[in-house]
């Protein structure tokens, strides 16, 4: 298994290690009690699935000879309204750097809905959480 490692690091900001890598994840002040210190973890989980889908945005341009300059993906979030707290929507738009037709964008479309991440909020994985 992979791991990562998440250690309070003071008010509300924790230090996350991954693969030799050190990020803060934080609440923003309006919060009520982080310094903003770095993005907040839903922050992380959008991020993660806007970049799996750049990730593979960009494969695909490559792997078809595509300037890949410039790719980039737009995203927005909404909370859900009801319970349990959660992401209730994403939206996420890729901007190409040039139009590469309308064929190469349909099967770019079906590379992208298919990422990683994405694939894993379709078929959740088992989470255990231990006390101790």
């Amino acid at each position: 298994m992979e791991k990562v490692a998440v250690a309070l690091s003071g008010g509300d900001a924790y230090r996350v290690s991954v693969h030799g890598h050190e990020f803060t994840v934080d609440q923003p002040p309006e919060a009520g009690g982080g310094e903003g210190l770095g993005p907040t973890p839903v922050d992380l989980f959008v991020a993660s699935l806007a970049s799996c889908v750049g990730f593979y945005a960009g494969r695909y341009l490559a792997r078809h000879g595509l300037p890949r300059e410039g790719l980039r993906v737009e995203t927005e979030y909404e909370m859900a309204a009801d319970r349990p707290a959660r992401v209730g929507e994403v939206r996420l738009r890729v901007v190409l750097p040039q139009d590469i037709g309308e064929a190469r964008t349909r099967a770019l479309a079906a590379v992208v809905d298919h990422c990683t991440v994405h694939n894993s909020l379709r078929q959740p994985p088992r989470v255990d959480i231990g006390i101790g």
